[in-house]
């Protein structure tokens, strides 16, 4: 079942990130933490984000802001080790990944201008490596979080999509390379669906593509517009999963 569900889920959650930036990532990491141990549903999903996260920065390549994807890669590198000796001893379980989710996706009506948060500037575009790797780390998405650093820079749309998701291809990469490590040394890979994996990637491939073609037909005031509100209801769903079991 996982096989033939993985493409599927991974063309319409890469649909919906090559539109919005984020929401296909939480959508994802939500159905496989449903369907896999957590564990093998970060890995999973940081293999299938990087090629999406990655296809669609090429896809945008001429409107990545390269200086920011330099303090942030430095940044992502640095939590990663710290994270690496935590996760040693202590995973997220699948409750708390799923209040995690849900947290990420309320962040989007955290007062961002209040805090004065731009990427541009290379101390702020570090911060944001250090944050959106970490929770990346424990709720396997942080897109929502990311958003607070794009708040008010000058760039367009496309600028924001494309840096964002160069970034993300970091984040992803110290999500693998920690629960990849942690997942071989106890279960020598058996619990990834490697099948299912290789058939949603050139889906994965496609579903950035057509988001790509619908990203280009919207205003930056819609694009805006509707990521908040289809981020805030995915958190919210995630957010009362984790509290029903947390409470059965």
């Amino acid at each position: 079942m996982l096989t033939a569900l993985l493409p599927v889920i991974a063309f319409f959650t890469a649909l919906l990130s090559g539109i919005f930036g984020m929401a296909g990532g939480m959508v994802l990491m939500g159905a496989l933490v449903l369907l896999l141990p957590v564990s093998a549903a970060f890995v999973t999903h940081g293999i299938i984000q990087i090629v999406s996260n990655g296809w669609r920065a090429w896809l945008n390549r001429t409107d990545i802001v390269w200086p920011i994807i330099g303090w942030y890669a430095l940044a992502s590198l640095v939590t990663g080790i710290a994270f690496f000796a935590l996760l040693t001893e202590w995973q997220p379980d699948r409750a708390l990944v799923f209040v995690a989710l849900g947290l990420v996706g309320l962040s989007v009506w955290l007062p961002a201008k209040r805090f004065a948060l731009d990427a541009q500037r290379p101390p702020h575009a570090f911060a944001s490596g250090v944050l959106v790797t970490g929770t990346n780390l424990v709720a396997g998405v942080a897109g929502p979080l990311l958003d607070i650093f794009f708040v008010r820079t000058t760039l367009t749309r496309h600028q924001i999509v494309a840096t964002k998701a160069l970034t993300q291809v970091f984040a992803h990469l110290a999500k693998i390379v920690i629960y990849g490590s942690l997942l071989f040394m106890a279960v020598r890979g058996e619990a990834l669906p490697w099948l299912g994996i290789l058939l949603a990637i050139p889906l994965t491939l496609l579903g950035t593509r057509v988001g790509k073609a619908v990203l280009d037909r919207m205003s930056d005031a819609s694009f805006l517009g509707w990521t908040r509100w289809i981020v805030t209801l995915i958190g919210l769903v995630y957010l009362a999963r984790g509290l029903a079991i947390v409470g059965g």
